[in-house]
């Protein structure tokens, strides 16, 4: 009788960690302070303090991806290596507690592997081998990045794609995702209002963190989820939706004409606006490219013309790094590294290490051809999971969120060839940008996510469980 009420405890990790956590926290409470220093003993509450927090996602996972990205925005970091912060400590954190209780609680029986997953572990796998090969003296009169800067790139390789799957394969309803909607809506909508009445501005501006609202993911995903839900989800009041609309409509208007000369925040986010109704009304797609292919035309020529150096010095950059990637167009030069070889081609008579400002060249300067083909076939797979999803996914909430994921790819894909804003390049957004870099990678989890519960598999599969 005894064996049969533990038997069900004894199969079940997550019971025995927490009651070893217990255990290992009275056991240190009594002998710490026989062989430790008083310092020493100052580590305790932090250590403390992770373990419930490692606890609490234990128990509820869904959690993390709306604590990730009020971190993101909102909470300050002590100064770290790299460029490395609390947000980016939080994802590895939840990646580290997915995988540790997949191997644990690894299920007997095999679950499907979704279509996306592959370009994904493609793009990982040909990270970790630019990352190696990139330690070969590819010229002999440069040196290579610091390691800790060629480990951080390598990070945000492999961050950036366990995000997007940590989504996927652990919201498992519907309400997850509202709360991870619904989040980041709220965030945007305070900022966007401090842009229209600077008085709250000055009074609310600390509150956001560097590299959090001045990435142009968090512009392209609030413009996203805040107009797909206003205009697509019958299933909200009509005041609530109106307010969506307003919070979209004014971010837009903020991103246009207050903040005109940050391109990087109005043409993605306009991008996206039309993407999330052309995901609606599929079949006028053609309609809405001619008629605004006009002032598409007009608002790009203005565009060029009021940063015309700007302009021209990028396509100089782009021309130089492409020129000094044919020395290993496959893999690249690893992440990092082509900053230290800039100095050996002149752009336009200067030995100057920089960056190309453009996510695609980044990309294969530092994973090359083959990084670059991965990612492609990424985005491939995820638009047509969104193409299937949209007459699939329940009405409602979900539906709309489907809409809103596919103009926010769109967006995402523009905003890349201003920037490195979604693979964030080291020595340029790096780390720090990434607290809302990692936005398109978990609003595009959702798609997945939204597939799973579709098809009724069940939520708990991951990496582990998979074909993978």
């Amino acid at each position: 009788m005894l064996h049969g009420i533990l038997r069900p405890r004894l199969h079940n990790p997550i019971r025995w960690m927490q009651a070893a956590a217990v255990l290992a926290v009275l056991g240190l409470s009594v002998l710490l302070p026989l062989v430790t220093s008083r310092q020493q003993m100052l580590l305790l509450p932090g250590a403390l303090g992770l373990g419930a927090v490692c606890l609490l996602f234990f128990r509820l996972p869904e959690l993390g991806p709306i604590v990730l990205i009020l971190v993101g925005v909102l909470v300050p970091s002590p100064p770290l290596p790299g460029g490395m912060n609390v947000a980016v400590l939080l994802l590895i954190l939840l990646v580290v507690l997915w995988v540790g209780e997949t191997v644990l609680c690894k299920p007997g029986h095999r679950r499907q592997t979704v279509r996306v997953v592959w370009p994904l572990a493609g793009l990982v796998l040909v990270s970790i081998l630019s990352f190696a090969i990139g330690q070969l003296p590819w010229f002999m009169s440069a040196s290579k990045a610091p390691m800790d800067a060629q480990f951080g790139g390598l990070a945000i390789f492999i961050l950036a794609p366990a995000a997007f799957l940590w989504v996927g394969y652990r919201i498992r309803s519907e309400r997850w995702l509202m709360g991870m909607t619904w989040t980041l809506v709220v965030i945007g909508a305070v900022h966007v209002l401090g842009w229209l009445f600077p008085p709250f501005g000055t009074l609310i501006a600390p509150l956001y963190q560097p590299g959090s609202v001045n990435n142009s993911m968090f512009w392209v995903w609030l413009v996203a989820m805040a107009l797909s839900q206003g205009l697509f989800n019958p299933r909200l009041g009509m005041w609530w939706r109106a307010a969506l609309l307003a919070v979209g409509i004014a971010t837009l208007f903020v991103a246009f004409t207050l903040n005109y000369d940050w391109k990087s925040g109005w043409v993605p986010a306009m991008m996206t606006a039309a993407a999330v109704i052309a995901a609606r009304y599929l079949s006028l797609t053609p309609v809405m490219f001619l008629a605004g292919s006009g002032p598409a035309l007009y608002l790009g020529a203005r565009a060029i013309a009021t940063d015309a150096y700007s302009y021209s010095t990028r396509l100089d950059a782009w021309n130089v790094v492409l020129t000094m990637v044919k020395t290993n167009p496959l893999t690249g030069f690893g992440p990092a590294n082509y900053r230290f070889y800039a100095p050996l081609f002149p752009i336009r008579g200067y030995r100057i290490k920089f960056n190309s400002h453009n996510q695609y060249v980044d990309i294969i300067a530092q994973v090359g051809i083959l990084g670059l083909f991965c990612v492609v076939w990424f985005f491939g797979e995820v638009l047509w999971l969104g193409l299937r999803l949209r007459r699939s996914a329940p009405p409602g909430f979900l539906r709309a969120y489907v809409y809103g994921a596919l103009g926010g790819i769109v967006g995402t894909l523009v905003a890349g060839m201003f920037v490195d804003w979604y693979l964030p390049f080291v020595y340029n957004i790096g780390l720090t940008g990434f607290r809302t870099g990692v936005l398109a990678w978990l609003f595009m989890g959702g798609l997945v996510s939204i597939e799973r519960m579709r098809d009724g598999q069940p939520a708990s599969a991951a990496i582990g469980d998979s074909s993978l």
